[in-house]
């Protein structure tokens, strides 16, 4: 499974939670250039977030995708759009709850821990399928190295997800296999 950042959105730029908003168009014009890359061409199955920027990535990528709601990044409730800087502001406890218990969701939205369950389940539901890629968000692809490593959502958290960056499971025996994280393409 090879899992692809969206490109850059606005909120992305100034440190927001996700929300669904459209892809920079030079962040596109880059996914434009990947289009011939030979990994990608080879995908027996495209997955995309139901994010407009993840299905937007995946269009300029040249790759026709099935959009699964199972790889949509955590609902961050009514935190969704607003700056990192102003939730821990006005709701410092609140977010530092968040940051530091993987079942919080003081923000009304969906827990960390129930994001990765998600995610890991569909993964799981998923391994058997040869040469595949998914388009998506940071906390997604977290999410899978959390499933991949065992580890809780907080421990995924430190893995740096650059913006059209790819991070690649392989299944194996007993799970999955981390066969790089945060590779430039």
């Amino acid at each position: 499974m090879l899992f692809v950042r969206h490109a850059t959105t606005p909120g992305m730029r100034t440190a927001c939670f996700p929300s669904d908003e459209e892809a920079d168009p030079a962040g596109l014009a880059k996914a434009g250039a990947l289009r011939s890359t030979a990994t990608f061409m080879a995908a027996s199955a495209v997955w995309a977030a139901p994010a407009r920027a993840a299905l937007q990535t995946a269009r300029a990528m040249g790759l026709p995708s099935r959009e699964a709601a199972a790889l949509a990044e955590a609902d961050c409730g009514r935190w969704r759009g607003l700056s990192f800087d102003r939730v821990a502001r006005e709701e410092p406890e609140a977010l530092a709850c968040w940051l530091t218990e993987p079942g919080a969701a003081p923000h009304g939205g969906e827990s960390r821990a129930a994001h990765a369950v998600r995610v890991a389940n569909w993964l799981d539901s998923v391994r058997d399928e040869p040469d595949q890629v998914a388009v998506c968000e940071v906390g997604t692809i977290r999410a899978a190295l959390a499933h991949a490593l065992r580890l809780d959502p907080l421990g995924a958290a430190r893995f740096d997800v650059a913006p059209l960056s790819t991070t690649e499971l392989v299944v194996a025996r007993d799970g999955w296999r981390i066969v790089h994280v945060n590779r430039k393409v």
